[in-house]
């Protein structure tokens, strides 16, 4: 299927704040920041009144899916064009939308964080084709709405606090979105050239995309199918950078996930997906030279599994580091990626691995939850954990470590993130 590549026109669905809610909260201690989302140079922050902003978007609290349905209308309407960006069902795009304006407006007192906030919005939306010249609009009605809603509450200098506020959004966001542009492009075309269904519902694919697409163990891509245009999810890349520019991801079928849906049940080798930049902080801390410890539950594998393969490259000229993984599953059969895994245990021996199901009968690994099996583990002393999978398996694990792993050594995406991927909002899991 072709693909329309033209950025001005905006084919590919502009999901304006709402899809980029998983960046913005992506933080992981001890990560290096790859070169591509370094913040762009410091804008300078007009004078205007934090708290009038505060107090005026407050009122919005009350009824948040009404004002940004008034907000979308007037976007719409003032711009008819922009309603072809959006997904036909807005009530998840409201909603997300919503929530990320709130943590950029409850948090205008931390620059170097309002900041960061801004320009990954910016750079995630390039992918949409959205540029400096769309943020207006944008801004124009969301300044109409919280008037409209602040009631008695709006007044002159509210008006003023706001359009400042505004004005150096859309400034910090057309640097970073500068900036990101002249680094890389929007989005990319990858081909499937191999759709491998290693279970029932999990299927791995290996992509090949159009141009170079530089990323670090650990990040994820965003991805778009052509069965489901204006809808993205984003997936885990499962292995370190490989010479052939190939990247695999770990789809798992989500029911009522669209695009998962496609992925693993109508898609083939030969077909083409549309590709966004890779995002995220989770990597190897390369720089410690400490062992690992690894839990990775169900497709959390993918992301544990290129950092893996990224130890295993260096160790060519460096020290053999040791890694423990800890893999978990329900059952056996959803154990998906075994043979991968033991080939690359018996190519690097100082990997362990640790299969752990949670009811089993006749397994030879270990049977158990993976967070309480973990917690057995004999020592974490100079070591780097690192753990991704659902929100309720990385909250557990946590737990169960606190206080055993320094928390600057212990490493994972914020449980809130992998809430709000999995939340009826978002049935399509974070490559969960």
């Amino acid at each position: 299927m072709a693909i329309d590549r033209e950025p001005d026109r905006l084919r590919n669905g502009a999901a304006f704040v709402g899809p980029a809610v998983g960046d913005a909260l992506a933080r992981t201690e001890g990560s290096s920041r790859p070169a591509s989302t370094a913040p762009a140079a410091a804008t300078e922050r007009p004078d205007f009144d934090v708290a009038a902003v505060r107090n005026t978007f407050a009122h919005l609290i009350a009824q948040p899916g009404e004002a940004m349905e008034y907000m979308y209308a007037r976007l719409f309407a003032a711009n008819p064009q922009f309603r072809s960006l959006f997904p036909l069902a807005m009530t998840a795009m409201r909603e997300s939308a919503f929530r990320e304006l709130a943590r950029i407006i409850w948090r205008l007192d931390d620059r170097v964080a309002t900041e960061e906030a801004l320009g990954r919005l910016a750079r995630d939306h390039r992918k949409f084709g959205v540029s400096a010249r769309h943020y207006g609009p944008f801004f124009d009605a969301l300044l109409a709405t919280v008037e409209q809603y602040a009631g008695r509450a709006w007044t002159a200098q509210a008006g003023v606090a706001w359009r400042r506020a505004l004005d150096y959004f859309a400034k910090v966001m057309a640097a970073a979105e500068k900036q990101d542009a002249q680094s890389q492009p929007a989005w990319w075309i990858g081909e499937v050239v191999q759709h491998d269904r290693r279970a029932e519902t999990i299927a791995v694919l290996t992509i090949r995309p159009d141009r170079p697409l530089s990323y670090q163990p650990g990040q994820y891509i965003w991805v778009q199918s052509p069965r489901w245009p204006r809808i993205w999810r984003r997936y885990s890349i499962a292995n370190a950078p490989r010479g052939n520019g190939l990247l695999d991801i770990h789809v798992r079928w989500v029911p009522g996930g669209m695009v998962s849906t496609a992925l693993v049940n109508y898609c083939d080798s030969g077909d083409t997906l549309t590709l966004g930049a890779a995002r995220g902080d989770l990597g190897a801390a390369p720089g410690s030279g400490r062992d690992l410890v690894c839990i990775a539950g169900g497709t959390g594998l993918a992301p544990i599994k290129a950092i893996i393969e990224s130890v295993v490259a260096a160790s060519s000229h460096g020290r053999r580091r040791k890694v423990a993984l800890y893999v978990g599953a329900r059952r056996i059969k959803d154990l998906y990626d075994m043979r991968d895994l033991e080939a690359l245990q018996r190519a690097y021996p100082p990997l362990t691995l640790i299969p752990v199901v949670e009811k089993e009968i006749d397994f030879t690994g270990r049977v158990g939850r993976l967070p309480e099996v973990v917690a057995a583990h004999p020592s974490f002393r100079d070591c780097e954990v690192y753990v991704a999978g659902p929100a309720g398996l990385v909250s557990a694990t946590v737990r169960a470590l606190t206080g055993r792993v320094p928390p600057d050594r212990l490493h994972h995406e914020p449980v809130e993130t992998l809430r709000l991927a999995s939340s009826p909002l978002n049935v399509d899991h974070l490559s969960r």
